[in-house]
């Protein structure tokens, strides 16, 4: 292919870890420039995520709406959710998030893309999925708590969403990331071209 990220780690020289919380951390390190001079970058320690793009057989995408403290917003967003134990498959975590957020299951799985979300000052790095032939899930609702509590579903036309994206109405990442990318995909050879559910994430080793 043409371009492409590539792996590189330039010398670090020493590194704290000044703040450490339920799910992530905060590093400190010092790193050796190609000049030789030596700076130091903190960045969030993060475990990685999963997030799902679950179309229905009517075009339609699931949708949440939850509150963000951070940025003082609701935001539509699709199912999503950290890796609870390193080396977690992520396909079984998104499985997980999709049950538990929409309680919907799905019989077909793709890898849309991954990326990290925000690499100038966080490592996390998202696989987000593709999962059609959905159907409700068996048994009870998972019991959600917090901000999950208060969650509003929907279910959305893609391109309603994808139009909300590029008009600015729509700012969550995975959202975003999602929806452009199925669009591209549809566009382009289709989402039988997409990598098959468990293609290697190098960004988040996992066992099949």
């Amino acid at each position: 292919m043409g371009i492409q990220d590539t792996p590189e780690e330039w010398r670090t020289v020493a590194t704290a870890t000044p703040f450490t919380g339920n799910k992530t951390s905060v590093r400190t390190d010092e790193v050796v420039m190609p000049d030789g001079t030596t700076v130091r970058r903190d960045y969030q320690v993060h475990p990685g995520s999963v997030a799902v793009l679950a179309l229905d057989d009517t075009g339609r995408v699931i949708v949440l709406r939850q509150y963000r403290h951070p940025v003082r917003h609701r935001l539509w967003e699709i199912p999503a959710g950290l890796l609870d134990i390193p080396g977690e498959n992520p396909l079984h975590a998104a499985q997980r998030e999709l049950y538990e957020e929409a309680h919907v299951k799905a019989e077909d799985w793709r890898v849309l893309t991954d990326v990290y979300t925000t690499p100038g000052g966080c490592d996390e790095a998202v696989r987000v999925f593709l999962a059609r032939e959905i159907s409700a899930a068996d048994g009870e609702r998972y019991e959600v708590s917090e901000e999950e509590a208060d969650m509003e579903l929907a279910r959305v036309p893609l391109n309603e969403l994808v139009r909300g994206v590029l008009a600015g109405d729509l700012h969550n990442t995975c959202l975003a990331v999602g929806v452009l990318a199925l669009h591209a995909a549809l566009a382009g050879d289709g989402v039988d071209a997409l990598r098959p559910a468990d293609a290697p994430w190098p960004a988040r080793p996992f066992e099949a």
